[in-house]
């Protein structure tokens, strides 16, 4: 099933990505746009999605499937084939939705700012962890970096285009790729300038934990360490 709801252009988007997975070698392929919150409450779609052995989500604008997925049954019954081992994914828009808070915009730029981010609630079919996208390309470790300062109870994951994280069952994910996933550690902050009144528009950040992983590496969630290929055990300090 791909979930076209992120995107503005449905018919065209389904369309291609229909002809990608048929080349892939999937047997059968069915774009599914969800534009509003009483389709996505229609248990019909919900009955599509219980047949489905792949689900990926297109890119767009990630705060349209929030809108409209969230708390619908649609979105229960997407926890639930996560939670039966179906295997869901989705690029742009798609991946930042995956976590459990969203960044929804957010200028670029090296200098993270109090104000250089906004979020919202994402569907947590990863919990703990806030997911950005197009990293590299578009210069958003500022971004990032604002964005575990204001949650840093949750793991910043941030993937360049044409890389991907593989998650597993196991609580770890791989990655795959030409570029690179920048891990933000929160849990090490010593200092925070966040949530402070002070007129300075710029953000301290202090003793935050910054990985970068390329193709061949991974990252254990439960150890809330990266590893090296050919390894699975964690490496590096907390």
């Amino acid at each position: 099933m791909v979930i076209t709801t992120a995107t503005r252009l449905p018919g065209e988007v389904g369309e291609a990505y229909r002809r990608v997975f048929l080349r892939l070698g999937a047997d059968n392929v069915l774009p599914v746009h969800l534009d509003s919150r009483e389709k996505a409450g229609d248990l019909r779609h919900a009955a599509i999605l219980q047949r489905a052995t792949g689900i990926f989500f297109t890119g767009g604008d990630q705060l349209r499937i929030a809108r409209i997925l969230g708390k619908t049954i649609f979105e229960h019954a997407l926890e639930a084939a996560s939670l039966g081992g179906v295997v869901i994914g989705g690029t742009s828009a798609g991946a930042a939705a995956m976590g459990e808070i969203m960044i929804t915009g957010g200028r670029g730029g090296r200098s993270p700012g109090k104000n250089t981010v906004k979020m919202a609630p994402g569907l947590g079919l990863i919990s703990g962890v806030v997911i950005d996208q197009h990293f590299a390309q578009r210069g958003r470790i500022g971004r990032l970096l604002a964005a575990v300062a204001h949650n840093p109870h949750v793991l910043g994951i941030s993937i360049d285009e044409d890389t991907a994280i593989v998650v597993s069952p196991d609580g770890r994910f791989n990655v795959l790729g030409s570029g690179t996933v920048t891990v933000v550690d929160g849990r090490t902050i010593t200092h925070t300038s966040a949530s402070d009144l002070h007129p300075q528009p710029m953000l301290a950040l202090t003793g935050v934990t910054l990985h970068v992983l390329p193709q061949g590496y991974g990252y254990d969630f439960k150890a809330g360490k990266p590893y090296s290929p050919g390894s699975r055990m964690a490496c590096g300090p907390l």
